[in-house]
């Protein structure tokens, strides 16, 4: 079957595979040709009115269609995208599905999806869609052609129905892609008041650090924050004696004397591979022989708690017994013990 026009591929691209019947009796594609692919399996219903173009069942799926991204993102973004598609082109997303369409990491890998009607009329809502009834939503962004609203109200809308480590996954993720200041981040706190279990999320806002690189950095903070064993320092540099940066540590913690305990937490797709397990490998030893303690984690052990119970025992065991404040800036890592400049 020849291709389809070049209107539906780049609705194809930008709605993650799904389009809807309408969009695509526009684009010229009559009902003959869409019963035709629905047959040959080019198209699959999903929804009323609403077909996939990814002949894999989403449930299956292991990979990024557009070969772009992880699947878990994909299906973050399918997820909204049906939303958006199975309720017609007067809703609003808003919460999880606002936070995906801005781009924000973090959130579950199965997103509530949330929409709201402009003109709240009682519709009833299907498809595993969560049809709210927020109060007049304003301030609507354009994302696609759809209307999202703004990064601090989707925040105040989904923080306080999220779990302790995600939802700082997603303050931090937020505040590290720019898309919400210091300022803004307090504003959605504001906003967030009053709802439904708010109240348990008050001290998260203030925790929130554009530093964390990842969600699992965000995890394993979230992690020793709990454990009463906060880290003094996020992204640490250690230098070498002209100083070009050597290694940047995630999560560090002062020990005294010039020594560090070192975590770093490892994402599965950025240190999988062979090659980054040797660059690894070559850039802990010098910090090793440097007389500083590593410590290094997987995604799974972040989330499951086993920073917290790793790092504690070692602390303990140092006795963190500091001599003057936490060293500020980079931290030579050739030197003697105590070489490390303070602030």
């Amino acid at each position: 079957m020849k291709p389809w026009p070049a209107e539906v591929a780049v609705l194809l691209r930008r709605q993650e595979g799904l389009v809807t019947r309408q969009q695509l009796l526009a684009a010229g594609v009559n009902d003959r040709r869409i019963s035709r692919a629905l047959t040959d399996g080019r198209l699959r219903r999903v929804a009323r009115g609403l077909l996939d173009a990814v002949e894999t069942p989403i449930e299956v799926r292991s990979h990024d269609p557009s070969g772009e991204g992880d699947v878990y993102a994909h299906r973050r973004r399918r997820a909204a995208w049906l939303g958006l598609l199975a309720h017609g082109p007067d809703v609003v997303a808003v919460g999880q599905t606002a936070l995906v369409l801005h781009g924000i990491e973090g959130l579950p890998p199965h997103v509530a999806v949330e929409v709201a009607r402009r003109d709240r009329r009682e519709r009833r809502a299907r498809d595993g869609v969560v049809l709210r009834r927020y109060a007049s939503p304003r301030g609507f962004h354009l994302r696609d052609g759809r209307l999202v609203v703004p990064v601090e109200t989707a925040l105040a809308q989904a923080v306080p129905a999220l779990e302790r480590r995600t939802a700082l996954a997603v303050l931090d993720s937020a505040l590290r892609r720019r898309l919400v200041t210091r300022r803004g981040l307090d504003r959605a706190h504001d906003l967030a008041r009053g709802r439904r279990g708010v109240a348990r999320t008050h001290d998260w806002w203030g925790q929130a650090d554009g530093r964390a690189e990842s969600p699992a950095e965000s995890w394993a903070r979230a992690d020793c924050i709990d454990a009463g064993i906060p880290p003094d320092v996020l992204q640490l540099e250690l230098v070498d004696a002209a100083g070009k940066v050597v290694a940047r540590c995630d999560l560090a913690w002062y020990l005294g004397g010039g020594r560090w305990l070192l975590v770093e937490v490892d994402g599965a797709v950025v240190h999988s591979a062979g090659g980054a397990l040797f660059r690894d490998r070559a850039r802990q030893n010098p910090l090793v022989a440097a007389g500083h303690v590593v410590l290094r984690f997987t995604g799974t052990d972040a989330w499951s708690g086993a920073v917290s119970r790793a790092v504690g025992p070692v602390l303990r065991r140092q006795g963190c017994v500091r001599r003057g404040p936490v060293p500020r800036g980079a931290v030579p890592l050739l030197g003697a013990p105590g070489s490390a400049a303070r602030g």
